[in-house]
């Protein structure tokens, strides 16, 4: 049995024992690309790719596939044109592993190492900007799994076993706090309140040191694992009177008050013995940590998980679909698309009813939208739309809405994002819906600025900043101090846009879970206003970020960006990289920006 490693020093393996391997680090970047590839390449563009400088570039790619045959041992690999991978189940690929969900979790603690690492080929820069992107993305994607079954395991009571998931989490990715608040939480909850502060200090001396940044108070609170309190009333009634008076605080917008109804609900349910309430109480409580207090999606994550466990107990399909939908929302604005994606498959396979698939479609939609598959998106939010129009659910009507309009915005298609923006606004605004309504706001300015309509776009970016820091929100805060910093430069001063850039830039990226599609947003207008100053230092290390950030998070435009700013910046190779990305991507703004750059 062949076993395939590209996660470290390539090398394969029969039966357990190093067997023949290929000759070359060009059949080993040939084989990482052949497995990795979205589609199979033809032949053509495979010897363009890695033989360009051959004699006969077609016939050394015939014989590095061949020497790959040899040294897999399975004669019938690597075939065709375009070369398909047909790989059978005998066969193990470790970085293959990281996308299936069936793997089990203990093979994911094996796996290691940078994606064909100490393979590098100065002579086929395409590839090596290829090889850049992959080794990010498949870094974020393990690290999406190790993450997820360390929440599995603290919500299952298993504290233990979720300290080594959530360490190698931070080991991967050490510069994001939520895998440090995991690592901590296992520590604490396993009873080992040393370790958890220690890790609190590591983290926060990393921080300071690497990033210049100050860690969140989710981090302290972490380490905090408090017995529940005693709840002053008990049974049935007081568990839904304490359910119904939380779900009503969150709404009004009563946070701290509404949380304490929650989990004293969750508790009750628990002494009464009653496992649909504890699901439904469970679940409600999550939902409120994710959307209602910021900094606390991996206590939603872990809370959510456990009204799964108990929602499968008392057969709760609802909950199991709310929770299902709050786990995919989690990871789709973390930029954990696949295992996002997974969670709301799930949910969708429980769904029932015009409500519930409005809701997870226009989170699919969401997750579609941010990695820039615009027809996928489309029909997902569409859908939504509709389905959330005949089911009266207007809140969710205004939600896709919004994307639906940031799309045609990014596409540069005005007059569909003027149209859809308006209807959303309208929404919310009869929905009274405050705390969303800086989302759609901002887009509607942004196309009122392209439209030159100046008094308007600075009602619109300056309303939306003022709700936006009133509700704590550093989403909102972020995209509007992106408007406003584009609003100053458009009316030439540029030291004012910096500073707002910079202000936006401190807002959408401080809080552990952030949306990192605006976080990604907001650098690439930082990088545009760097590079209009001539700025060339700022920008090469904000580019450098939003590179690292768009790979990992498969922000597959914003990657694009990247490239087109990292060739202003001297690259010879980014343009190409940049217009190789951008082929997959259906936007005519984004062909047309490639077309006016080359």
């Amino acid at each position: 049995m062949p076993t395939i490693r590209l996660l470290g020093p390539p090398e394969i393996e029969r039966d357990g024992e190093p067997g023949r391997q290929p000759r070359g680090r060009k059949a080993w970047a040939l084989l990482g690309y052949l497995l990795l590839a979205e589609r199979p390449p033809s032949r053509r563009r495979l010897a363009e790719l890695f033989f360009a400088d051959a004699e006969d570039p077609l016939g050394a790619l015939r014989w590095s596939l061949a020497e790959l045959r040899r040294a897999i041992g399975v004669p019938d690999l690597l075939t065709g044109d375009p070369v398909v991978t047909a790989l059978d189940d005998a066969t193990t690929v470790d970085v293959l592993l990281v996308g299936e969900p069936s793997t089990a979790p203990e093979s994911l603690l094996s796996l290691g190492g940078e994606l064909l690492e100490g393979v590098e080929l100065e002579s086929c820069p395409e590839f090596e900007s290829w090889l850049l992107v992959e080794r990010r993305r498949v870094a974020g994607a393990l690290e999406a799994r190790l993450r997820q079954n360390a929440v599995a395991h603290l919500a299952a009571g298993q504290a233990d076993q979720a300290i080594p998931f959530a360490a190698k989490a931070v080991a991967i990715n050490p510069h994001e706090q939520g895998n440090h608040e995991l690592l901590i939480r296992s520590l604490a909850t396993s009873g080992d309140r040393v370790a958890a502060l220690r890790q609190i200090a590591i983290c926060e001396d990393l921080f300071r040191r690497e990033l210049g940044v100050e860690v969140s108070t989710s981090l302290q609170e972490a380490a905090t694992v408090a017995p529940q309190s005693p709840a002053p009333l008990s049974g049935r009634a007081a568990a839904v009177s304490q359910l119904q008076a939380g779900r009503a605080a969150i709404v009004a917008g009563a946070v701290d008050a509404g949380l304490q109804c929650l989990r004293q609900a969750a508790a009750l349910a628990v002494q009464c013995r009653d496992k649909t309430l504890e699901a439904r109480a469970l679940a409600a409580l999550g939902g409120a940590l994710v959307h209602a207090i910021r900094g606390h999606d991996e206590e939603g994550a872990i809370v959510l998980h456990e009204a799964l466990l108990v929602a499968d107990q008392a057969g709760e399909r609802a909950t199991a679909v709310l929770a299902f939908r709050e786990l995919g929302f989690i990871e789709v604005q973390a930029g954990r698309r696949r295992t996002g994606d997974e969670w709301l498959a799930k949910a969708q396979a429980l769904a029932d009813s015009d409500e519930e698939n409005a809701a997870i479609l226009g989170v699919r939609g969401m997750n579609s939208s941010d990695r820039s598959d615009y027809p996928t998106a489309f029909e997902q939010l569409g859908e939504s739309v509709e389905l959330a129009a005949r089911c009266g659910d207007r809140r969710q009507q205004a939600w896709s809405l919004s994307l639906v309009g940031r799309a045609h915005l990014l596409r540069g298609e005005y007059g569909e994002a003027t149209a859809a923006l308006a209807e959303s606004l309208d929404l919310v605004h009869r929905e009274r819906w405050i705390a969303f309504l800086p989302w759609p706001q901002t887009f509607a300015a942004e196309l009122d600025l392209h439209a030159g309509k100046l008094d308007a776009a600075v009602e619109g970016f300056e309303q939306a900043w003022a709700l936006g820091c009133q509700l704590g929100d550093p989403c909102w805060e972020g995209m509007a101090g992106r408007g406003l910093a584009m609003l100053n430069a458009q009316q030439g001063d540029h030291s004012a846009a910096t500073k707002w850039l910079d202000l936006a830039l401190t807002r959408a990226s401080t809080e552990p879970d952030r949306y990192q599609w605006v976080h990604a947003h907001v650098l690439d207008a930082a990088i545009t206003a760097a590079l209009d100053q001539s700025d060339h230092d700022r920008a090469l290390q904000l580019a450098g970020r939003l590179s690292a950030l768009a790979a990992r998070c498969d922000l597959r435009e914003l990657l694009v960006h990247a490239n087109l700013h990292l060739s202003h910046l001297g690259n010879p190779q980014a343009a190409q990289t940049a217009q190789t990305l951008s082929t997959t991507i259906d936007n005519p703004a984004l062909h047309n920006l490639i077309s006016y750059q080359s």
